[in-house]
């Protein structure tokens, strides 16, 4: 049986495209590394900032975080209204690597877990985001990595073959969500690693 040519690659965008830590932002507020950690740990902050990926607003999230950690408030609302202090400068390489296949005819596409209020900051900010030949945010279709059900609307809605296709992204989580259904998958490290892992796919890198 001919091996699949692969046509397609699936980017994440937070930290394999755009670095994204909510650190840089809270090191300017709060005293030290150990109060950042508390203040993750005792307000669920992770799993409170993907409610707004999967779609909930700000305004709703922080309201109702804020009832339960009300001393919390002002921190919350610093995360949104200061969100552009959480992105970094794009990884250069990997938007090297996005651009050339790009150019060498490979189509491309975005499923990033992103907020559907921060997301148009995002675009506005770094062009390259939209020259994808598709992209699935999160937070406008109510549903988040790695809910297999985000990666078949992907799949469905830009007619993407599976076993053509690799999906790259930084939780391994995420990947091994994309390697069962019949997708490629690469867990993102660091660029010169990916590129390695695409080039043995075929890819013209």
């Amino acid at each position: 049986m001919t091996k699949p040519i692969i046509n397609s690659v699936i980017f994440d965008l937070g930290n394999v495209l755009i670095p994204f830590n909510p650190r840089w932002l809270f090191r300017k507020i709060l005293p030290d590394e150990a109060s950042i950690d508390y203040f993750f740990e005792e307000t669920g902050f992770d799993a409170w900032n993907l409610e707004m990926d999967a779609g909930r607003s700000f305004a709703d999230g922080i309201a109702a975080h804020s009832q339960l950690y009300p001393h919390r408030h002002a921190l919350f609302e610093a995360f949104f209204e200061r969100w552009h202090e959480t992105v970094g400068e794009p990884i250069a390489e990997s938007v090297d690597m996005l651009q050339t296949l790009q150019k060498k005819g490979i189509h491309t596409y975005a499923l990033t877990n992103f907020s559907a209020e921060t997301y148009p900051l995002a675009a506005a900010r770094f062009p390259f985001l939209s020259d994808f030949d598709g992209t699935l945010v999160s937070g406008h279709e109510g549903m988040v990595k790695p809910d297999p059900a985000i990666y078949e609307l992907l799949l469905q809605r830009y007619s993407i073959t599976p076993a053509q296709a690799v999906f790259i992204d930084d939780k391994l989580e995420n990947v091994e969500a994309a390697r069962r259904l019949g997708l490629h998958g690469i867990h993102f490290i660091e660029p010169t690693a990916t590129r390695i892992a695409l080039r043995a796919l075929g890819l013209p890198l």
